[in-house]
Formats: C-alpha cells, structure tokens, sequence
C-alpha cells in the first residue's frame, strides 16, 4: 500500500503548488535534479543562495495566503448552455429511473411488512391436528411465504433502499441548480 506524502509548507512547494509544476519541471528551472528538488522541498536540505536566487522571480509571484479553490473567482461570462442542459437532461432521466426504482422497493417493503404482519396469525390458525390435504397445503403455502417473505426486510435491503434514495436527490439537488444555472 502507497504511503501517503504530508502536504509541505515550503517556499518550493507553495511556488510549485501556485503555478501547477510538477518536481521534474521546476527542478528543470532551477536547474537542479528532481531527487535534489524533492529533499528541499520535504525539508531534508536547505534551499541554497544560489537556488533562492533563482526561485525568487517566481516566488514574488506567489501569495502569502495559499490560493484555495472554494476562494476562486468564478469563471467570467456565462455557461455555454449545450452541455448544461445535456447534463440536466441525464440528472432528470436518472432521478425518474431511480425514484421509479425506489417506489417499487417500497411496495415491495411494504408487501413484506404487511406479511411479516399476518402470517404468525395465519400460520397459528392453520394448525390442525389432523389437517385435510388442503389445510396441509395451505400451511405449506403459508410456510414457503414465509421463507420468501422473512428476508424481504434484511438489512441489504434497507441498505439499498437508502442508496436509492441518496443519489436520487443528489440527482434531483443538481437538476435544480442546473435549471437557475440555466436561467436567463
């Protein structure tokens, strides 16, 4: 399993960070090796006068605070509305698929409720001491019902229903803001 690197807080990784390099490209324009790059910038070695003074015109250009994406301006202009309302479409027909989906999981939870309900009943009535041929079959009806009925409410199930239900409304939440994205 990969080990997970800490995110450094060098003047080499904000600068990296600010304008997108990879180690390999910055390391390129200091005129350094990546290896070299990459101890400077976990803090193994020092960065030298030499490399600071070539680091300094592009670190001038760095912010103090680090540029964070929730931050960003958005985009000028408005959307191109071809992809916006494709995507509307998909996030529609998908949130109908799913809530057609989702109601029949109910009925069918709710089918199941209703006979986890009854048969203790209708089984307790069945017994006979000496049940004719159709009493017999009936209770063997009402026994296999039982065994088709009693893991319509396993927690997969509940499980499931759940799922449907949160992608149906993050489908539903992104249709809308779509739609005021659309807006004139």
């Amino acid at each position: 399993m990969p080990r997970r690197s800490i995110p450094s807080n060098t003047l080499v990784a904000a600068v990296r960070r600010h304008f997108g390099l990879e180690q390999q490209e910055l390391a390129a324009y200091l005129g350094v090796s990546r290896v070299l790059l990459a101890n400077i910038e976990a803090g193994r070695r020092a960065l030298t006068g030499r490399l600071l003074l070539r680091l300094a015109p592009l670190a001038a250009l760095v912010p103090d605070a680090p540029a964070s994406p929730e931050s960003a301006p958005p985009p000028a202009g408005p959307p191109a509305p071809a992809p916006l309302r494709a995507r509307l479409d998909y996030c529609q027909q998908h949130a109908r698929l799913l809530r057609r989906e989702l109601r029949s999981l109910e009925q069918q939870l709710a089918r199941a409720r209703r006979w986890q309900q009854v048969l203790p009943g209708l089984l307790a009535a069945a017994r006979v001491p000496t049940p004719t041929a159709d009493e017999d079959r009936a209770r063997q009806w009402l026994l296999a019902r039982h065994a088709r009925t009693a893991p319509g409410l396993d927690a997969d199930d509940t499980a499931h229903y759940h799922l449907l239900r949160l992608r149906t409304a993050a489908l539903e939440t992104e249709a809308a803001a779509l739609t005021a994205l659309l807006a004139p």
